[in-house]
Order: structure tokens, then C-alpha cells, then sequence
């Protein structure tokens, strides 16, 4: 597909993965209205069909309107699908089946009044390890949440703000190790070539917050944020974000994304289900790259970023198991083949019997299995391992205890382990149980739709004996139902992310210390700064100026930059209270051909006047198709947090491969911990000089502590 914005995703009960993106053309060519894609591994991807036609939608949609962000969840045995519209609110359709026919249930978060201060878009569901279901949602730039009623059809609880910054978006909340982590994106999402989009995570001991960075920011503060999970690193993929997660069947986690590629970042024209045009829309196909966990934190690929090129792909087979879609072979046992709609094959059995697997498993491996209760089911269990019925480790999921129950039998000894389920548990529906064996470490889980909500875990240490060999398989006491039963190797965590880039030998040629007073030497002036030195620094009043697409009347302070890559670092200590006024760093071609990295004060939307201080990072330059190439683009990225003292560095390299500038940003808080964020690429007509700029209103004063160029050992 040539596009899939906003793209999420779910494994179906009948074993296959539904992926669904953003109303857009998928062809480019003409619109979709939340098309769905199905695939066996998560690579291949076949079109599925649309939610909703152009003559076959809910009749209040407001006219023109033009659904946006879905997201996919199976609660009760029903699959739910949240949405927004363009002209505001969030809607919900659900089905028995991942790809429809959909029941409308309208709006269920309003347009306007939704007691979130913000664009009422980019939702996601979440179900908590009780049963509470929640909804989260908001754009630019607040992101709310609140609990939804027992079926999940509702806003039911007070709305919460959870987290604000700008441009702050597409909030998504998955559970970990007791932890709550709120993804999000911000930056702009849709501007091609210059859409600066990047995916950043909070953490949280609570589904509503206080959410936090990994510096401790508080998701509520009036500031850019670390926690950079995904952002644009050079490679041709710009604007990263809006994410989802998936898990393979190694226990892998994905991060399913969108971004837009730089060569080819827009549609010429497509037309709308309504029969209008569009142009200059953002090409954002679907991506999916590993996720990380590490030191307790997400991030793609160690902190790579977008991957580029052919990649290990998702581990989509088991080496023993299967979906019963094609009968039972490599089975033994009584239960026998059923089916339905939603599952295809599914295993049934009675009593108190099991079904095992022909193949066996050893070693660290990750077993999971679908399972329901019949009305006379008091439990169904996975066997992790069974040697015989003497050595084997089983997962219950236990109506009489009402818990999920690990049980270790090591000749004639039986360990028991336990969590309690919700006492609102639907038994009688499909729940996932996923079983993770590393060494003697078991960690067991329980989900319904396997994408980061477990509603029970338990995690144990395996007693002296336990089997570390044998068959897989499933068994019951009464009647109960068994599909997707089936081991493949556990995956190997990634514990070491990417190295930051190091720093050589500081070049004093291209370096100032801003000593002595008066105007300062070796540099440059533009349009006369008003920058004088005093006590050891270059102070700098920002002015109601502009360097911004025909704007540009701002002064600039411009000194040569070094041959080769080199980094660039300020110490900038900045009083601005007041929007859009600025200070930091340039590299600079021209007026129209530059990057930038400030402290930027910008407006909070629907704020009541608050602002944020944020390290903005953005680039102006031709925006690609134009013909001849004008410099009509301008865009930000969004770093780490700001301070009334904070360290900001550019890293510099020129790609001659592909004749661009590519430009990294950092920024610190205390000049020591920094944190790295996106990459700008900027076509080279020539030379950059290294510059330094006060300007956009009036009001405030930036006070510059040096300024030094360093040789870059390593990117």
C-alpha cells in the first residue's frame, strides 16, 4: 500500500493479523474510509476491504467528514473499533469479526465539551489488570483519559489531562512489569518532507498518571520532553509516529507506526469518498520496526531508529502448534475440531482431558494458546511443558478460584502460583494465555487481545526439577475451547541501546568563549544584532523579527563552520515568558536553506495563555516537487526538556551519497546527561556556517556562555 496512516493492529482469533489506517488513499488514487489490511507474518499485506463506503456509513457523520486514527481491541468476544472524525469527537463500531460487518454505536466522546481541553481525536483503549476498561484521547496539544463502563461502549469516569505539550498527540497506554507506559507523538505529523513527528513514553503507577520521562519530567509540564522512543534519523524516513504496538509469537514486541519518505513524501491528487480533491497529501505507509525494552524503557531498535532495508522480520510460525484452520495434524488426543466465523478451527473438549502436541519443546520458549470456558467449564489450562503426568508446568485460567493459576508438578510435588482475575471476567470468551520460560524464570499472562493490557500476570521461579523438555498442548475439567495453541523459541531481549555519539577535540578556530565587551569579533553580522559582550558571555535581546519562509528580516551572527562532520554546543541561559520568542543555535546556507535549534516559548492551544518552553528544532528549505525548487517548507522537531539554563548541540555530517546536510539535535539541562534526539536532512547546495540567533518578540534576553566546535569521533 502506497499509504496506511495511523495504522494499529490485533492477531485474530482465527491466527491471521487486521491492520487499520486513517481515511486516505491507499492506492494513490482514491480514498479509503478506515481500510483494513489482513496478513499471515506481518511483512505481506492483502486489502481487506473499508470499515465504512461512501454510501454505506452512519448517516449522522457530518458532511465531508473524514474518519481518522483508528483503534482495534476484542473485549467479551467482541471486536471494538474507536475512531475519530475530522470535524472532532470519537465514534465507535464493533463486530464478531475483525473485518466487519461493523455496528455503529456513535459518538461516544462529543466534538466539543468533552471535558478535554483539546482536539476531542487520536484515541486508544486500554483494559487495566482489574478489568477497568479506560479510553484515552486528545490533540494538540493536550491528552486526557477516562474510564469507559463494563462493555466498553461508554466515557463513563471524570476526564483526566494526563499529558501536554506541542502538538501533542495519538496517545497509546500497554502495561509492563506493573508499570503503565503512555506513548504518544508530537511534532507535526502530516507536512511531508517536513513533518517533524517523533514518538516519545511516560511511565506511570497509575492508568491516569502522573506520567513521567526518564528524567523524572513530569508529561503535565510546561516543557518538551525526553523519553524519545522513535524519531527521524537520516535514512530517507522522516516524521515517524503515531504509534501502536504488536507482539510475535516469540514474545518480540513491535512498535506499527507510519512515516513518510523523503524522496517521495506527497500524492499529487487524490479524490475523497465525496468526490472532492485533494492535494499535497502526506504519503505515510505502514512501518513496523523492533521495540526494545531497556533499563525500563522502550525505544526501536536500541535507539536506531527507522529502519531502512531488509530486516529480521517478526517470528510468525511456531516450531510446534498450529491454528486448527486445516484440521489437527500433529495432535494427539480426544478433543475435537470445531469451528465458527471469527475463529475458523478451534479445538472443543470435554471432562477432564488433554490434547497434546506430537513435537516437543526445550529451553527458554514462549507457548501461548487461545482459551475459553463452556457453561460447565470450571477451568482450561495450557501446559507449558509436559514430560508426563508426573513432570509437567500448566497455566489454569480457573472459574472456581476466580484466578489465573500456574501449576508445577515435579514427581508428585505440585507447586501452586496464583493471581486473581476480574471479578468481571468473561469466561466464555476468547482470553490469550501466553506463558514466557527463560532459564527458570516463568512469567505468565493473561490478555484478550495480546496488545500490552495483561489482566493477570504471574511470574515465578521454577522449582529443582521442572520438566525443560517435552510436549505442549491443553486440557480441561469440564467443557472448554482451544485455538492459536502453540511454542516457538522466546525471543533475546536487547539490553544495551545504540551509543550516543562522541565528541572530539574541541576546534578553537571555530569556537568562542564570548570574552572582553563591545560587539563581538570573528563573526559575521546580518542585519546588525543588537549582541554585545559582557561578563564572559554574548547577551542578546530577541527581537520582533522573523527568519521564517518570506520573512526574513531576524539579525544573525554567523561564523565558518569546519570541513567534515563536526558538532556545535551553547550554553544558553534564556528569560522568555511571552510566545514564539527564541534563542540558540543556526547552521545556515541562506535565508531559505537552514536548521535551527532554540529554546522556543510557543502558546499551549486551549492552554488559558500558559506556554511551553520547548527545544524546537526545525529546517526551511525547498519542499520537494516543486518545480523549480522554492524555499516554501518550514517545520519543527521537538527534543528533551528546556530549562531556564540549557546546553544544546547540532551534530553535523554530510551525506555526499545523497548530497544532504543531515543534522542531529541534543540538548541537556546540566550540560553533562544529554539527550539525543531526531535528524534533519536538508539538500546541500553548499557550504553551512555555524550561527546564532535572538529573535521572533521582543521581551527576553538570551545570554549565550560560549560557543564551541568539537571534531565527531564517532555519529
Amino acid at each position: 500500500m502506497q499509504t496506511f496512516p495511523d495504522p494499529t493492529m490485533i492477531r485474530g482469533k482465527d491466527g491471521r493479523w487486521y491492520a487499520y489506517g486513517t481515511t486516505n488513499p491507499i492506492d494513490g488514487k482514491n480514498e479509503h474510509i478506515l481500510p483494513m489490511l489482513t496478513s499471515p507474518d506481518m511483512v505481506h499485506w492483502t486489502y481487506a476491504g473499508d470499515v465504512y463506503t461512501g454510501d454505506d456509513h452512519p448517516s449522522w457523520w457530518p458532511n465531508g467528514t473524514r474518519p481518522w486514527a483508528p483503534d482495534i481491541r476484542y473485549v467479551n468476544g467482541t471486536y471494538h473499533l474507536t475512531y475519530a472524525l475530522s470535524t472532532g469527537g470519537v465514534a465507535l463500531a464493533t463486530s464478531p469479526h475483525p473485518t466487519g460487518p461493523w455496528t455503529d454505536h456513535g459518538l461516544i466522546v462529543p466534538a466539543g465539551g468533552s471535558g478535554c481541553p483539546t482536539g476531542n481525536i487520536d484515541q486508544a483503549m486500554y483494559t487495566d489488570v482489574n478489568g477497568d476498561n479506560y479510553l484515552y484521547w486528545g490533540s494538540y496539544d493536550t491528552i486526557c483519559g477516562a474510564k469507559m463502563n463494563a462493555e466498553a461502549t461508554e466515557v463513563t469516569g471524570p476526564v483526566t489531562q494526563i499529558a501536554r505539550g506541542r502538538r501533542m498527540e495519538g496517545g497509546f497506554v500497554v502495561r509492563r512489569d506493573d508499570k503503565y507506559y503512555l506513548f504518544y507523538s508530537d511534532a507535526g505529523c502530516c507536512d511531508g518532507a517536513f513533518s517533524g513527528y517523533t514518538v516519545k513514553v511516560g511511565r506511570s503507577d497509575s492508568p491516569l498518571g502522573p506520567f513521567t520521562t526518564p528524567t523524572g519530567v513530569d508529561l503535565m509540564d510546561l516543557t518538551s520532553k525526553d523519553g524519545i522512543v522513535l524519531a527521524a534519523n537520516g535514512n530517507g524516513w522522516v516524521g515517524p509516529g503515531h504509534n501502536a504496538i504488536q507482539t510475535d509469537l516469540s514474545g518480540q514486541d513491535w512498535l506499527v507506526y507510519h512515516a513518510i519518505p523523503s524522496s517521495a513524501p506527497e500524492f499529487g491528487q487524490a479524490t475523497t469518498t465525496w468526490g472532492t480533491t485533494i492535494t499535497n497529501l502526506s504519503r505515510r505507509p505502514l512501518m513496523i520496526d523492533r521495540l526494545d525494552w531497556i533499563d525500563g524503557w522502550p525505544v526501536v531498535r536500541a535507539g536506531a531508529g527507522p529502519s531502512t532495508g531488509e530486516q529480521p522480520a517478526p517470528v510468525t510460525t511456531w516450531t510446534v502448534g498450529g491454528t486448527f484452520n486445516e484440521g489437527k495434524d500433529g495432535w494427539t488426543g480426544p478433543w475435537k475440531l470445531a469451528s465458527d466465523p471469527d475463529s475458523l478451527g478451534y479445538l472443543t473438549g470435554k471432562g477432564s482431558t488433554s490434547e497434546l502436541s506430537d513435537g516437543t519443546v526445550e529451553g527458554d520458549v514462549r507457548v501461548e494458546a487461545d482459551l475459553r470456558l463452556g457453561e460447565d467449564g470450571t477451568a482450561a489450562g495450557l501446559f507449558v511443558t509436559r514430560e508426563n503426568g508426573a513432570r509437567n508446568i500448566t497455566a489454569w485460567l480457573d472459574r472456581e478460584q476466580g484466578a489465573l493459576v500456574v501449576t508445577t508438578k515435579v514427581n508428585g510435588r505440585t507447586t501452586t502460583v496464583s493471581s486473581p482475575l476480574p471479578a468481571s471476567f468473561d469466561y466464555g470468551s476468547w482470553h490469550n494465555v501466553a506463558a514466557e520460560r527463560r532459564g527458570n524464570a516463568l512469567v505468565v499472562s493473561v490478555s484478550a487481545d495480546r496488545l500490552g493490557d495483561p489482566v493477570a500476570t504471574v511470574a515465578t521461579t521454577l522449582p529443582d526439577g521442572a520438566p525443560t523438555s517435552g510436549a505442549i498442548g491443553v486440557t480441561t475439567r469440564g467443557a472448554a475451547d482451544a485455538d492459536n495453541v502453540g511454542a516457538a523459541p522466546l525471543y533475546r531481549p536487547v539490553t544495551e541501546r545504540v551509543p550516543d555519539p562522541v565528541l572530539g577535540k574541541q576546534l578553537p578556530a571555530y569556537s568562542d568563549e564570548f570574552d572582553g565587551t563591545g560587539s563581538p569579533t570573528g563573526w559575521t553580522k546580518v542585519r546588525n544584532p543588537s549582541a554585545t559582550l559582557s561578563n564572559g558571555s554574548l547577551v542578546w535581546p530577541t527581537q520582533n523579527a522573523e527568519l521564517y519562509l518570506g520573512n526574513n528580516t531576524a539579525s544573525i551572527l554567523l561564523r565558518d563552520a569546519p570541513q567534515g562532520d563536526f558538532a556545535v554546543e551553547t550554553k544558553l541561559t534564556f528569560n522568555g515568558t511571552k510566545g514564539n520568542q527564541q534563542a540558540g543555535l543556526l547552521l545556515y546556507e541562506n535565508d531559505d536553506r537552514w536548521l535551527k535549534l532554540t529554546h522556543s516559548i510557543l502558546p499551549l492551544n486551549n492552554g488559558g495563555g500558559a506556554v511551553l518552553h520547548q527545544t524546537e528544532f526545525g529546517k526551511e528549505g525547498p519542499r520537494p516537487g516543486t518545480t523549480p525548487p522554492t524555499a516554501v517548507a518550514n517545520a519543527p522537531m521537538f527534543g528533551g526538556p528546556a530549562a531556564q539554563t540549557t546546553w544544546l548541540r547540532l551534530l553535523y555530517h554530510y551525506d555526499e551519497e545523497n548530497g544532504e546536510h543531515d543534522v542531529r539535535m541534543a540538548s541537556s539541562t546540566d550540560g553533562t546527561h544529554w539527550i539525543w534526539g531526531g535528524t534533519w536532512s536538508l539538500p546541500r547546495t553548499g557550504p553551512v556556517r555555524i550561527g546564532l540567533i535572538s529573535m521572533n518578540t521582543a521581551g527576553a534576553t538570551a545570554t549565550f556562555d560560549y560557543l564551541r566546535t568539537y571534531e565527531v569521533t564517532s555519529r
